[in-house]
């Protein structure tokens, strides 16, 4: 997995935090990012405002919790540390309150294949949860089981959960999944929505491989 530097991972953090909130995809300070370091990883601090935050502001810490900075990290680091800790093909970690996801982790629903999109996830669902209390080992339990072969997951009476090798690709998962949410939830006030076999879903998982976010190269468009 290739890994930025700790002062330009600060930086991006920043700068998604900011973008989940003006695009909607977060409200307030209720969402949290981390991205792992060699030794732990970087998580956004309890409580401050986006627009206020800098890239000092984020909190180094280390798998067990432990951190040496005058912020708290976020009340969820145990979400973001044990979910990287659990799947070391993860580089960064989001979670936020998107209003679609939110609204079926209300109803405790999965996300079904009804749109080829799903496979961007890994698998022919998006699971829901059990509901477990924030913030606890119980609840980071839960969204690891809920993730099993796949790259996101809604968290009962919560949020959404979403991962990735890189934060670019973790944050673009968040908004799929959100997307697939608000069309689903589209498509069930229109009628009754024709869900794709699991085979369909596995043939996009392969497919998924060489398609979805890529980073510019030499120039490239």
């Amino acid at each position: 997995m290739e890994r930025s530097s700790e002062a330009a991972s600060r930086e991006k953090i920043v700068a998604a935090c900011r973008e989940m909130n003006a695009s909607g995809l977060n409200q307030g300070t209720a969402g949290n990012i981390s991205v792992r370091l060699d030794d732990g990883l970087l998580v956004t601090p309890s409580g401050l405002p986006y627009e206020e935050m800098t890239p000092d502001d984020i909190v180094r810490m280390d798998f067990s919790g432990g951190y040496d900075h005058p912020l708290q990290p976020s009340s969820e680091w145990r979400l973001h540390a044990d979910v990287l800790r659990a799947r070391p093909e993860f580089g960064a970690v989001v979670h936020a309150h998107p209003i679609f996801c939110v609204a079926f982790a209300m109803c405790r629903m999965e996300i079904p294949a009804a749109h080829y999109m799903i496979a961007a996830a890994g698998g022919p669902t998006i699971r829901c949860s059990r509901y477990e209390t924030f913030g606890t080992s119980a609840l980071s339990a839960a969204a690891i089981e809920a993730m099993e072969g796949r790259s996101a997951a809604l968290l009962a009476n919560h949020g959404l959960v979403a991962a990735g090798p890189d934060l670019a690709k973790a944050l673009w998962l968040a908004h799929e999944v959100e997307t697939l949410a608000r069309q689903y939830a589209s498509a069930l006030q229109v009628g009754r929505p024709v869900i794709l076999d699991d085979d369909e879903i596995a043939r996009n998982v392969e497919k998924f491989k060489a398609y979805g976010l890529r980073p510019r190269r030499n120039g490239e468009g």
